[in-house]
């Protein structure tokens, strides 16, 4: 509309996961500079504080060169390091920016502009949706984030999800297939694809449904099950958490520095790492105290006596990993589970 003038009530959009959406546009409010306009929050079957809520963007001409992103009223800052955002900026995480500033380019393309853009978010009820969030924990102050890695927000109706779990874990034994390979998510797969060179499709999404899945995995008849996550999520299992939606809990920092202090870690330092968001910066101070290698070897044998100790008849594994420092560890049977996978 900005570049063109012409009026537009309905967009076509193809989000990252390939789904390609007619979205109405509302709230349509056009300067000589700028246009503004909304599009309603659609959260399908999921539980989400943000339904119905209308999320803005304002496009403005800029003497700036290239496509700048922020975010404006409703959107969250981030306070805190080991988000996917640094300290200061808008809490709107990398595929969203991504998204965003690949439609804007090609836009740009089409209309053949060359100048500069700047792109805000923002979200009216946002400060007081953030409220009925994790934000304030996580350190986003001022509203919510603007979050995602497909574009498309996945059903959460607990049954329906456990459900198309155990679809595909009958497919996978219906095969003749008697080890499996599970991991949670997204996170998952990109590590069994960039840092392990296996197929992701090797693996089968569980969710937050780990416990739920190696019920399953025994009810189908498998032999064995190799749980591949990431450090965030697996600290969860070491505590016996086998489901790990945060409505549930989190206490990744208060296992951590368990584990920790039993490996030696300071109680200075201990207090440090409670305070921590994110697991990476938990790692870092105990990598500084010399006292990582013991702490995850720890962590890692309470995540396998958790999950052997779920359905016994079942031989279970786990790898675990960061995004930042990538292989963290194993269990001891961890590589032959996945040659036998």
């Amino acid at each position: 509309m900005l570049l063109t003038g012409q009026e537009r009530r309905q967009i076509t959009l193809t989000v990252p996961k390939g789904i390609m959406l007619e979205l109405t546009i509302q709230d349509i409010q056009r300067g000589e500079n700028f246009v503004s306009c909304a599009v309603e929050k659609d959260s399908g079957d999921d539980p989400d504080v943000t339904r119905g809520t209308l999320i803005y963007a304002r496009v403005s001409l800029s003497d700036q060169g290239g496509i700048v992103i922020d975010g404006g009223q409703g959107i969250g800052r981030v306070t805190k390091r080991g988000l996917d955002q640094p300290i200061g900026a808008a809490a709107i995480n990398s595929v969203p920016r991504e998204m965003i500033r690949e439609n804007v380019e090609e836009v740009c393309r089409l209309a053949d502009y060359k100048g500069g853009l700047s792109v805000v978010i923002s979200a009216p009820e946002g400060e007081r949706l953030a409220q009925k969030t994790f934000n304030p924990r996580l350190g986003i102050v001022g509203g919510i984030s603007i979050l995602g890695t497909t574009g498309i927000v996945e059903p959460m109706s607990e049954q329906a999800l456990v459900d198309t779990i155990r679809v595909e874990l009958s497919q996978r034994r219906a095969e003749g297939k008697e080890y499996v390979l599970l991991t949670p998510g997204n996170y998952g797969s990109d590590f069994i694809r960039q840092g392990m060179g296996i197929d992701p499709n090797t693996a089968v999404q569980v969710s937050n449904f780990i416990g739920d899945a190696l019920d399953i995995c025994g009810e189908v008849g498998f032999r064995g099950a190799l749980l591949i996550g990431h450090v965030g999520k697996l600290v969860k299992v070491a505590g016996g958490m086998l489901n790990t939606h945060s409505r549930y809990g989190d206490c990744r920092m208060e296992i951590l520095a368990a584990h920790g202090g039993a490996a030696g870690l300071p109680p200075e330092k201990i207090g440090e790492l409670l305070d921590c968001v994110a697991c990476d910066d938990a790692l870092d101070i105990l990598r500084g105290a010399g006292v990582c290698e013991e702490t995850l070897s720890r962590l890692i044998q309470r995540i396998g006596f958790h999950l052997g100790q779920r359905v016994g008849a079942l031989e279970t594994g786990a790898i675990v990993f960061s995004k930042v420092y990538g292989l963290l560890g194993e269990t001891d049977n961890a590589r032959e589970l996945l040659s036998r996978i």
